[in-house]
Formats: structure tokens, C-alpha cells, sequence
């Protein structure tokens, strides 16, 4: 599958809110009951969601779109962090999330690339992401891209706990 890379602003949003809620169930059908997968995305991946996130100081993404036809595919989102574990200097990576189909295609790499360069050319000491903890093809993918477990997060989807691990890259050869 061809794609390309473009950034993304607020304009964007419900291209960015279709690929996230898809995403979402895509990865957590199964794993996450249906109501509360629902809820969360209405919640967490609505239009307004992403416009606020877009808005936010420190923000930047960009979308994967298909050659053909531009249909959406994917995108990375960075936000100033909201994690525990934050010290200054950091930058969060918010979101980076694709399609399976795309899995394989270089696509999560190039958004990778993306939301890294960022955050190296604004001067970010470190990049962040908190990733579910059983989610071992992204675990694995978050590794081979120099991120290590700094700690973990606990949160909830409708009655379920849940446990994300919390990654960080180092920027500006920081531990590289």
C-alpha cells in the first residue's frame, strides 16, 4: 500500500477522530468491553477531542493518507506531556496510530521519524509515550525505536483497569 505524509492541523480533526476511534477498536476489541470501547472513543477520539489537542502549546501531527484516492491511514500526534513522569524538557508522544494493514509498510517508522525530528528541532530532551501494557507488537516497535520503560500508569475504560507502561526516548544523544 502507497501513502504519504503530510502534516496536520486542526482542520484535520475528524480525519485524525475517524483513524483514532477505528484504531481504538481495531486494537482493543476483545480485550476492552464493547460499551466501554464506545465511550471512550466518543470521549477521547470525538472531533472537539482533537481540535483541543491540536491547540494546545507544543503541539504537532501529521497523517498518512493512501496515493490513492487520499483516504486517511494513520497519523503521530505530540502534545506537551501530561504523564507523571515528566521532567522539563520533555515532549509526549500523544498518539501513533495506523491501520494493521499498513503494519509492515514502513509507515509507522516514517511517522516515528516524524514526531522524532520534531521534538529534536524544538530542543526536547526527551520523548514520552505511555503504551498498554499488553500491547507487545507496539512494545517491541516502541524498542527497535530507542524507547525504555521509565514507569507505568494505571487508568480505567469503563469497569476495567487498566495498565499502560510508560517509554522514553532520549534526545540529543542523552543515553544513545
Amino acid at each position: 500500500m502507497d501513502w504519504t505524509l503530510r502534516p496536520a492541523g486542526r482542520e484535520d480533526a475528524d480525519r485524525l477522530a475517524l483513524i483514532g476511534a477505528a484504531t481504538f477498536l481495531e486494537t482493543f476489541v476483545g480485550i476492552l468491553e464493547g460499551d466501554a470501547i464506545v465511550a471512550h472513543c466518543a470521549r477521547e477520539h470525538g472531533v472537539d477531542a482533537y481540535r483541543a489537542l491540536l491547540a494546545t502549546e507544543r503541539s504537532a501531527a501529521w497523517i498518512a493518507e493512501a496515493k490513492a484516492g487520499g483516504a486517511p491511514l494513520g497519523y503521530a500526534l505530540v502534545t506537551a506531556p501530561k504523564l507523571a513522569q515528566a521532567e522539563p524538557g520533555d515532549l509526549e508522544l500523544k498518539r501513533i496510530y495506523s491501520f494493521s494493514r499498513t503494519h509492515g509498510t514502513g509507515l509507522g517508522a516514517a511517522l516515528m521519524g516524524r514526531a522524532t525530528g520534531h521534538a529534536e528541532a524544538v530542543g526536547a530532551r526527551r520523548l514520552l509515550l505511555g503504551v498498554f501494557a499488553g500491547n507487545m507488537r507496539a512494545l517491541a516497535f516502541y524498542r527497535r525505536h530507542g524507547f525504555a520503560k521509565i514507569g507505568e500508569r494505571r487508568f480505567r475504560v469503563g469497569s476495567q483497569e487498566c495498565e499502560d507502561v510508560v517509554l522514553a526516548r532520549p534526545l540529543f544523544g542523552e543515553g544513545r
